[in-house]
């Protein structure tokens, strides 16, 4: 890994977000944007489409700015996993900035098939896209140290997050990365963050969305066992 992520952080405009997670999710199917463009890079403005699907959001692009802001423009040379892809934003993103290798992991197959499509597209070698549950697919032994950054944006109505951070801590070396989206901070006292061995290193929020950017700890390792 060739960059290590900058200070200066920006604070994204606020949206609201409603409070029950089924009326949220038709909320979000309903207004989601139709696409959302890629920021910088060799693909700086294509579009990516965003296929309806209830409980879809993609990451807003002032959001995605702040991160890649805090992550560094060029990621030549890092390989990334998207573990909750959706439209494929955070990823493809990172391929769009020199990312090395990006694997995207969908669940769902109509969103695949719409990942697949825009990788066809771009011709974008670098990128995999896997239908694959995240949660099973991170905790293999052979992912073990895989990556230099994962992304997390699970859904927010499966309260997937501790078993995302411990299953993605796993995927990256000490010093690697980890972005996670949530509807509540973590901070470092969480005790998620402390089994899965990380640091928080920058946090913003976006309304509802609190966004965090972790460090894996040289001197901690996470916890075996922590994923359910």
């Amino acid at each position: 890994m060739t960059n290590r992520p900058s200070s200066r952080s920006r604070h994204p405009a606020s949206t609201g977000t409603a409070t029950d997670p089924a009326a949220a999710a038709r909320k979000v199917a309903r207004t989601a944007a139709q696409e959302v463009r890629i920021l910088g890079g060799q693909w700086k403005r294509t579009p990516l489409p965003v296929p309806v699907s209830a409980g879809l959001r993609p990451t807003p692009s002032r959001v995605r700015e702040t991160l890649f802001n805090w992550l560094g423009q060029d990621l030549s040379g890092w390989r990334v996993l998207d573990a909750f892809a959706g439209s494929g934003a955070l990823g493809l993103e990172a391929a769009s900035r020199g990312a090395d290798e990006v694997c995207l992991l969908e669940r769902d197959p109509a969103l695949v098939r719409a990942l697949q499509a825009t990788q066809a597209r771009l011709k974008a070698a670098q990128v995999q896209v896997q239908q694959a549950d995240a949660l099973s697919w991170m905790a293999h032994p052979q992912r073990a140290g895989r990556f230099d950054l994962v992304f997390l944006d699970p859904p927010f109505d499966a309260d997937l997050f501790a078993p995302a951070l411990a299953a993605a801590a796993r995927c990256v070396p000490a010093g690697g990365w980890l972005y996670l989206e949530a509807d509540r901070l973590f901070g470092d006292d969480d005790a998620a963050v402390r089994a899965a061995g990380l640091r928080v290193h920058r946090h913003g929020q976006a309304g509802a969305v609190h966004f965090h950017l972790f460090q894996r700890m040289a001197d901690a390792a996470p916890a075996d066992g922590a994923v359910g």
